[in-house]
């Protein structure tokens, strides 16, 4: 496995973990004329950046890495999303970030163009979509910073994000205390777990990187 796709699955096991975490957090077990879980959690995306694709660096000379050589260095930051899960047969999540750089030559006005990816995964590993877009800096004459927005849009399957009725049931159902099953977290079952898995997507954003970039990111 490279760097690229340990560092993507990584990253997507640790959102798919979030997710469920706060599945577990807005559906607390409680003790209310019996137990169960009362909510489920939302069908809208967890949005992330995977490790090594959260920033750029160019360099003046290809092949010299020493911080001498560097040209620019550009970082995301304030990844937000707005989502629309009750429209249609579709969930439409917006994701926003920004693009801070520095450059180290200030000499002149100049425009740096930087490629970046939007994807969807499903159930912490499967690729789902992938589109890649672009966002141009523009530094000013004597200024060693810029800054840009960037955007991406996506959708995902309603029905897909969506718990099957015998799952939500085993989830929801009330549990009388004293029952034998009161007292344990029906998202421990394997069947539950894996259901609630396969319905849970996330959007990741990064730089679109070669092989040379991501590995000066997860080395230096």
């Amino acid at each position: 496995m490279n760097a690229r796709r340990l560092t993507a699955t990584v990253l997507c096991s640790a959102a798919a973990m979030t997710a469920l975490s706060g599945c577990a957090k807005k559906g607390e077990i409680v003790v209310d004329s019996g137990v169960g879980i009362t909510a489920i959690r939302s069908k809208c995306p967890a949005v992330g950046i995977p490790d090594y694709t959260g920033d750029v660096t160019l360099f003046r000379a290809p092949g010299d890495k020493t911080a001498a050589n560097i040209d620019v260095v550009a970082a995301m930051t304030d990844v937000r999303t707005q989502c629309n899960q009750d429209a249609g047969d579709k969930v439409f999540a917006q994701v926003s970030f920004q693009i801070l750089a520095r450059r180290n030559d200030t000499s002149g006005a100049r425009q740096v163009t930087l490629p970046y990816f939007v994807t969807v995964l499903q159930g912490g590993s499967a690729v789902i979509s992938k589109r890649v877009g672009s966002v141009t800096l523009n530094f000013a004459n004597g200024e060693a910073r810029a800054q840009a927005a960037g955007s991406g849009n996506v959708y995902i399957d309603r029905a897909a994000a969506t718990l099957p009725d015998d799952i939500r049931e085993r989830i929801t159902r009330k549990r009388k205390a004293g029952d034998a099953d009161a007292a344990v977290d029906p998202l421990s079952d394997p069947q539950v777990k894996a259901a609630v898995a396969r319905s849970s997507f996330e959007v990741l954003v990064g730089f679109q990187l070669d092989e040379a970039q991501l590995a000066y990111n997860a080395t230096r």
